[in-house]
């Protein structure tokens, strides 16, 4: 007669299995130095209160072939465009980049990052005055576009 197998086995050896794993996770992590994923975390205390991250990414290179915007160009656009705005301070970071234009071409080009940050109860009154930073922009150095990128986040000073 062929031997069949028990139709409860699967299971039990799986379940077997399983228990195996969960009771040695926490051994095969405490040899590697680290906390179970099971293992809670502990809190830290809030600091801070609300505020909106938002960072403007600005190209140097002109479509239509013209000079790249130079550091003392975007410097006075800093001044006279964005520190009106936003006279509490801000962060402007050199960078690199690349993105696909409206031709499907990939540029690279050397560029600008302006980190703003501002409460969050502000965001709907500072929206407009951050739109109106890339509209300048874009119009003043003819460009195809300003990326922007906002974030909440918690700030203490």
């Amino acid at each position: 007669m062929p031997h069949r197998p028990q139709a409860g086995r699967p299971r039990l050896v799986t379940a077997a299995a399983a228990l195996l794993v969960a009771l040695g996770a926490p051994a095969a992590y405490a040899a590697l130095g680290e906390q179970s994923p099971d293992t809670p975390v502990p809190v830290t205390p809030t600091r801070g209160k609300p505020y909106v991250e938002t960072r403007l990414f600005f190209g140097t290179e002109r479509p239509d072939g013209g000079p790249d915007v130079t550091d003392p160009q975007f410097m006075a656009f800093v001044d006279a465009e964005v520190t009106p705005l936003f006279p509490d301070g801000l962060t402007v970071q050199d960078g690199r980049g690349q993105w696909r234009d409206r031709n499907g071409t990939i540029e690279r080009e050397r560029s600008y990052e302006l980190i703003l940050l501002y409460p969050a109860t502000e965001a709907r009154l500072r929206d407009p005055l951050i739109e109106r930073i890339r509209d300048t922009y874009e119009q003043g150095f003819g460009q195809e576009s300003v990326a922007r990128l906002d974030e909440p986040t918690r700030a203490d000073f």
